[in-house]
């Protein structure tokens, strides 16, 4: 198995920083706006994003929440192990706000599909957006895009993309692994 570092840990806090200027671009203060973490590696770039809001910008009031998916995807049932739930942290309400779902990997659409479905258990937003640090091109299965992207990448075959965060492993970087 060899691995190809695509982002080391300066670059994901550049794109990082890049993506928050993005998101004050487009939501100002974010007073009608609200952020989704999906379940579970969603989370980690959510929480880093809102505290670069908060911390850098001095952008308060921040509504952050996480979102799982597990029950809302098409392929729940076909595996082999039990499933375990992440938790979903929902405490504001949706109906009429802006929606930005993040997620750390746009792969399939699939997970964004679920979410879309979930989210609808509590409220109907005005609209929801997408921002993702890596958008896995020519992997879709479902025509969904990011409205903001920390990178693209080319991954065919048995290559898969793996994001590390300091808060879970130890330290920032994404490889593409070939397995």
């Amino acid at each position: 198995m060899s691995q190809k570092v695509l982002l080391n840990a300066t670059e994901v806090h550049i794109a990082l920083q890049r993506l928050a200027c993005q998101l004050i671009e487009n939501h100002d203060t974010f007073d009608h706006t609200v952020l989704i973490g999906i379940q579970p590696r969603g989370v980690y770039l959510a929480e880093r994003l809102k505290k670069i809001l908060e911390v850098d910008y001095k952008i308060i009031n921040v509504k952050l929440g996480y979102l799982d998916i597990t029950f809302y995807r098409d392929d729940f049932r076909r595996s082999g192990k039990p499933l375990e739930a992440n938790k979903t942290k929902i405490d504001f309400i949706v109906e009429g706000k802006k929606v930005v779902f993040i997620d750390d990997v746009l792969y399939t659409g699939r997970s964004i599909r679920s979410g879309l479905t979930a989210i609808q258990s509590f409220g109907r937003p005005l609209e929801i957006e997408l921002l993702t640090l890596i958008d896995r091109r020519f992997s879709r299965h479902l025509p969904i895009q990011p409205d903001y992207r920390g990178r693209q990448v080319d991954a065919i075959g048995d290559e898969k993309v793996l994001v590390h965060w300091k808060e879970n492993d130890g330290k920032d970087a994404v490889y593409l692994v070939n397995k």
